[in-house]
């Protein structure tokens, strides 16, 4: 029989505690096994408790979210941690915090009318399915087995314990690309043409991702950078300020009008998809509220299509760590119109998700571990030129 994915809720809210236990509880694939009212009773109970995921909230007395993390970082007590954030301005800034620490994923707390009971209910069980099964598609895949995570040293495979963004649990079922790419495209570097926009669809996982390679870019990168990072309305725009701190290249929330230009990096807001748009003189972003495309707003499907539509074989298209499907489709129209198309790998990814379904729908050319992407996307621009 297969084991449970066993989850620690740490909220000093007691209600907190017994909703969140009741959403989980549902799923037969997931275990409460432990409850705390602070980060030093969560401490307490780890080696007792063993979970598999943790759900934190970050206001708690005594030792809250953030030192807590600090201090599994000391210790290197590793387990993939779900954030329950507050709505506020405040909220999104601690939350950021917390994802820096190396949280993996957040979801917003309910309403106080309760209106978002019903998503959050949805959004948490899949995220913890998600962290709970390395390696998987993240949502109800049917594939991959629950292992226990080493609590005290990341224990993954030689090939890919360089990589910054393994989460410390141990990986399995290792996934062969190569399977699924073509032989003569698997180690090309892009085509003949010239980069002119680069495109990036991630999710869960994505923030400490981001954090770790955009600061790789050059000063004078020469190719303008639109990225989807999964993150709702109120979380983006303090997410685009923090890489702006620690970024070569301007880094700002993306709005309607916005040129596309050299030098710049675009964060699609949470409250809209990004599409680009050619105007008479340069390329722009519109900002389009819908309906949700693959269970998000923003989509990187509709980033990427449009950056087919417009850009062509002068697109280079990355799709990294995250659950679900987002993207793995509409990447497609990129590479068959001549551009490049790259993957983040099994390893190096929180979540195999998007890239996997990527890969495995022949959408992707390379794939590369987080560290090397940035170097390869360089590589591509140089070899292959870039605009003027």
């Amino acid at each position: 029989m297969e084991d449970k994915i066993r989850v620690l809720i740490v909220d000093d809210s007691a209600v907190i505690r017994s909703l969140v236990s009741r959403m989980l509880d549902r799923n037969s694939k997931i275990e409460v096994a432990g409850t705390a009212l602070n980060g030093r009773y969560a401490l307490n109970k780890i080696d007792s408790v063993r979970p598999d995921v943790i759900v934190l909230d970050i206001e708690m007395p005594e030792m809250n979210g953030i030192e807590f993390l600090q201090e599994c970082n000391k210790l290197n007590i590793k387990v993939p941690t779900l954030i329950l954030s507050a709505v506020a301005q405040k909220g999104a800034k601690y939350t950021l915090q917390a994802m820096e620490l190396g949280a993996s994923a957040f979801i917003v707390k309910p309403n106080q009318d309760g209106s978002n009971l019903e998503s959050m209910e949805t959004s948490i069980v899949e995220t913890v399915l998600a962290l709970g099964t390395p390696n998987s598609y993240g949502v109800n895949n049917g594939e991959g087995h629950h292992v226990h995570h080493d609590y005290t040293a990341a224990n993954v495979p030689p090939e890919a314990a360089s990589s910054p963004a393994v989460s410390g649990f141990n990986r399995h079922a290792a996934f062969n690309p190569e399977k699924y790419i073509p032989q003569n495209t698997a180690d090309a570097h892009g085509g003949h043409y010239p980069v002119q926009i680069v495109v990036i669809g991630i999710s869960t996982g994505g923030p400490m991702a981001l954090r770790q390679i955009l600061p790789a870019f050059p000063e004078n990168f020469p190719v303008p950078i639109v990225i989807v990072q999964h993150m709702p309305a109120g979380f983006t725009a303090e997410f685009a300020n923090s890489l702006d701190k620690i970024c070569p290249l301007e880094v700002k929330e993306a709005a309607t009008g916005d040129l596309v230009k050299p030098g710049r990096i675009l964060i699609a807001p949470g409250h809209a998809h990004v599409r680009l748009v050619r105007r008479q003189l340069a390329v722009a972003v519109d900002l389009v509220e819908s309906e949700l495309v693959n269970g998000h707003m923003p989509s990187a499907s509709v980033l990427f299509q449009s950056a087919a539509e417009v850009y062509g074989k002068n697109a280079l298209a990355c799709i990294m760590t995250g659950m679900g499907r987002d993207g793995a489709d509409t990447i497609g129209d990129i590479m068959r119109a001549g551009g490049v198309t790259i993957a983040q790998d099994q390893y190096s990814s929180v979540v195999f998700g998007m890239p996997r379904i990527a890969i495995e729908n022949g959408n992707i050319r390379i794939v590369k571990p987080l560290d090397k992407i940035v170097p390869t996307i360089i590589d591509i621009v140089n070899a292959n030129g870039s605009a003027d």
